[in-house]
């Protein structure tokens, strides 16, 4: 009979992510949604707990070869119409006054390396709608796409099907993503998330990491 050690390293081994055509994407990890002075503090709040794993997860990444992006919202240049939808109208008037350099739209400090890249937009719901995430990605030679940050609500959701349509492969580490309520997040994970990509943890995706590259990564 086979341990459950062994058939959980021999599970670790068929997870297969070259982290050298792999990005590492944070989604809206900055001071103004989940720093302290959060215009969605629920979801700051709820948040907190992967905070650790995100950070866990970049480091890793990193020390693998793999890209690490943080995709920020940073304003909308002065555009007045808030949209359709009930997101935008909610949020409108605290980030009115967001822009390039602004510190709401800064990177949470304890997440950036001078090497990640930073690619903000100002528009739409999601990091890849309309924007030049995905090109960038496709023209570092990226295939594997591991998200990270939030919210699993609405931008990682959108996120996620336009980086399987486009024919990246979709990673989450469940550890490293948010929504809220939590309880909601988790359902989002097992019943939308999963049917998308490779639902895993930091702890599994680090070790695969490892295994590949031959070294330990912590």
């Amino acid at each position: 009979m086979v341990s459950s050690d062994a058939a959980a390293d021999r599970g670790r081994r068929r997870f297969d992510v070259d982290a050298r055509s792999t990005a590492v994407v944070c989604v809206e990890c900055q001071e103004g949604v989940l720093g302290e002075h959060s215009v969605l503090p629920a979801l700051r709040d709820d948040a907190r707990a992967v905070l650790p794993g995100i950070g866990r997860l970049v480091r890793a990444a990193r020390a693998a070869g793999a890209t690490v992006v943080h995709a920020t919202f940073e304003g909308r240049l002065g555009a007045t119409d808030p949209g359709t939808a009930p997101l935008w109208r909610a949020i409108a008037p605290p980030t009115k006054g967001w822009a390039p350099g602004h510190p709401d739209t800064q990177v949470l400090s304890g997440l950036l390396d001078p090497d990640d890249l930073v690619l903000a937009r100002h528009h739409g719901l999601s990091p890849t709608w309309g924007t030049e995430l995905l090109p960038v990605l496709r023209g570092r030679g990226v295939r594997t796409v591991v998200l990270a940050g939030v919210s699993l609500n609405v931008a990682l959701l959108l996120a996620a099907g336009e980086i399987v349509h486009e024919g990246f492969r979709l990673v989450v580490p469940r550890d490293a993503v948010a929504g809220t309520p939590p309880e909601y997040g988790e359902l989002v994970l097992r019943h939308t998330m999963a049917m998308l990509g490779r639902i895993t943890t930091v702890d599994e995706l680090t070790a695969a990491w490892a295994e590949l590259v031959g070294e330990g990564v912590k």
